[in-house]
């Protein structure tokens, strides 16, 4: 009796990773390629798991962890082609582990930073680590640092400035060193509006300057000392109506000065 003929390959069929890629790129767009491209991301996902235990401890969830790393396999499998020679688990490994520092970059800083200056943020962080001794001693200098990464003090002023960024201090947070002191929120500043006013006052002073001293006196009555325009009239002697166009000519002349100096 002749053997059987050996069943054709199924998803489920034991094969070498490289098989089951090149069998993936072969396939048309269909079921078959899709239970295929599925159990192929299901087989890997230890591997994304255990490059994602690697970034414990960093603030982030272990199951966002998984998850973010599963989307750096998903796009490895879709991206690796066999046809180069290299092993798909050599691709996977820094798509993935990119996956992962891409998240921590874009995701995880409570203050928005830049890309570059996350960068000089880990270039400062990584020197200042190697170069801080393990005795206790004190901390490098920004030259030291500076030498050490071939960036300039600038830059590194700036990736120490960086290296307080990742996380916010909560407005509830009690002063450090300090036991029942108030939090921060009731000591930051507020808006004050009496700086308009200031400054208002000051756009004005040119302007008041060049008006005759009857219109100027009017208007210090009456702005300044809070007098209504009838009590204005019976100290200067003219009429409330006189008083009333004196106001309004003064005040137009003061504002249209005004406007001219700042357009």
């Amino acid at each position: 009796m002749p053997a059987a003929a050996p069943a054709p390959d199924r998803p489920g069929d034991a094969a070498s990773p490289d098989q089951a890629f090149r069998r993936l790129r072969a396939l048309p767009p269909g079921p078959e390629r899709d239970a295929l491209r599925e159990e192929t991301i299901c087989s890997w996902l230890p591997m994304a798991h255990r490059i994602a235990s690697r970034f414990r401890n960093r603030g982030e969830a272990m199951d966002d962890l998984r998850q973010v790393a599963a989307m750096g396999l998903v796009k490895a499998v879709d991206r690796y082609d066999p046809e180069r020679g290299n092993a798909f688990e050599t691709y996977a490994v820094p798509t993935v582990t990119g996956e992962l520092k891409r998240h921590f970059r874009d995701h995880t800083w409570d203050v928005h930073v830049p890309r570059r200056v996350q960068d000089l943020r880990n270039r400062v962080r990584v020197a200042r680590h190697e170069l801080t001794p393990g005795s206790g001693g004190g901390s490098p200098t920004c030259a030291e640092i500076a030498a050490a990464t071939g960036l300039g003090e600038e830059d590194v002023l700036l990736g120490l400035e960086a290296l307080e960024s990742y996380s916010a201090l909560s407005l509830d947070a009690a002063p450090a060193g300090a036991e029942g002191g108030s939090p921060l929120a009731d000591r930051l500043g507020s808006c004050d509006r009496a700086l308009d006013t200031a400054v208002d006052r000051e756009a004005v002073k040119p302007g008041l300057r060049e008006l005759p001293e009857r219109e100027r006196t009017i208007l210090y009555l009456r702005y300044f000392q809070d007098m209504s325009q009838i009590r204005i009239a019976e100290r200067l002697g003219i009429s409330q109506m006189h008083v009333s166009r004196l106001l309004s000519r003064s005040c137009a002349r003061v504002r249209e000065d005004v406007l001219q100096e700042t357009a």
